[in-house]
């Protein structure tokens, strides 16, 4: 069984929760979850946890594991930051996380290691009021980004039932930015509140608060219900089971060594994970073979993370735009992306 114990609590600091995050994706906000629930937040000495590198592999849905995946993973942890806002409308950048080591135990298993800043670490433990707490099990069933965060930002206003939150606040909590009213309702407001109905202890239902000009909605009214209808809660030792099934990740992970910058290169399922594993080898080839034609900011890991980085930025611009948008061809859509932005570089367009 997985190191990991089935049944977890995450005792979140209310101002943590209120935060603008890096946190984008669905697997590093499961990480931090994840990370909050194995310390012991009344004990400093916990901040280090060490996680069987099988689980680690589940967590992140990682397929077959190299070390050029791990570094990039690694590289994207560590620039994990919230921003503290001062009164004066200032604000304070705050690094999670300062180490991430992959290393072999005593016994020969591999590992990941992860252990928080100092600076971050006021915000992860000796709290004494302002906190919730969560099982952990809500936030590994929810599916996108947006539907974790939603669930944390209502389960912290469970005991009062009622939350009435600006849109434009609201939105940079979620980490989505809409400007159609009827995207954000279809694509934010109701796919969390049918998520959140049948996999958690929650549920909300909304109105309208205050309006702006022409009806617009300035502030959204929750009212937050428990919830008995949810599906079986699913422990951590089973959600890492199951996700050993969809991603095929191997019991005994295998490390597969990169010798070579241009062995790096060729590695397709390398770049494939910059873009969420959606397109097919032949596609993220065709895309790989665009970008190795541009010049691209130096990265201290090497030119292959430089694109590494390039497409993960480039992808999560157009996952924000197919949010408000309808994409018909999501990989032609993407592809003349890549190719506008190496048009750019050349000064073929305007």
């Amino acid at each position: 069984m997985s190191e990991i114990f089935e049944t977890a609590i995450v005792e979140k600091r209310n101002v943590l929760n209120e935060l603008r995050t890096t946190l984008h994706t669905t697997q590093e906000l499961r990480l931090f979850s994840i990370y909050l629930s194995k310390i012991n937040p009344y004990d400093k000495n916990t901040r280090i946890v060490r996680f069987p590198l099988s689980d680690f592999q589940r967590i992140m849905n990682f397929g077959k594991l190299n070390i050029a995946q791990l570094k990039a993973s690694a590289s994207s942890v560590l620039k994990s930051q919230v921003f503290l806002p001062k009164e004066n409308g200032g604000f304070k950048g705050v690094n999670l996380f300062e180490t991430f080591d992959v290393d072999q135990d005593g016994s020969g298993n591999w590992y990941v290691e992860i252990n928080a800043t100092n600076a971050a670490l006021p915000l992860m433990f000796d709290f004494k009021d302002r906190y919730f707490k969560y099982e952990l099990w809500n936030a590994l069933r929810l599916k996108a980004p947006s539907q974790i965060r939603m669930y944390e930002i209502l389960k912290q206003y469970e005991t009062i039932g009622k939350r009435e939150i600006e849109v434009k606040k609201l939105q940079e909590l979620l980490g989505v930015n809409y400007t159609r009213w009827d995207r954000f309702k279809a694509k934010v407001l109701d796919s969390c509140q049918q998520a959140l109905k049948e996999t958690t202890d929650i549920y909300y239902t909304y109105e309208r608060g205050k309006t702006g000009t022409g009806g617009k909605w300035l502030t959204i009214i929750f009212y937050i219900s428990k919830n008995n209808d949810y599906v079986d809660q699913l422990s951590l030792f089973e959600f890492m089971e199951q996700s050993e099934e969809q991603s095929g990740a191997a019991k005994e992970p295998q490390l597969e060594l990169f010798d070579t910058e241009t062995e790096q290169n060729e590695s397709t399922a390398f770049f494939s994970g910059a873009c969420d594993d959606e397109f097919t080898a032949t596609e993220i080839e065709s895309l790989v073979t665009i970008v190795n034609t541009m010049e691209l900011p130096p990265h201290e890991m090497g030119s292959v993370f430089a694109k590494y980085h390039f497409l993960l930025e480039q992808y999560t611009r157009f996952k924000a735009i197919s949010e408000r948008t309808t994409i018909k061809n999501r990989y032609s859509y993407f592809y003349t992306m890549i190719q506008s932005e190496r048009d750019k570089q050349r000064g073929e367009q305007p």
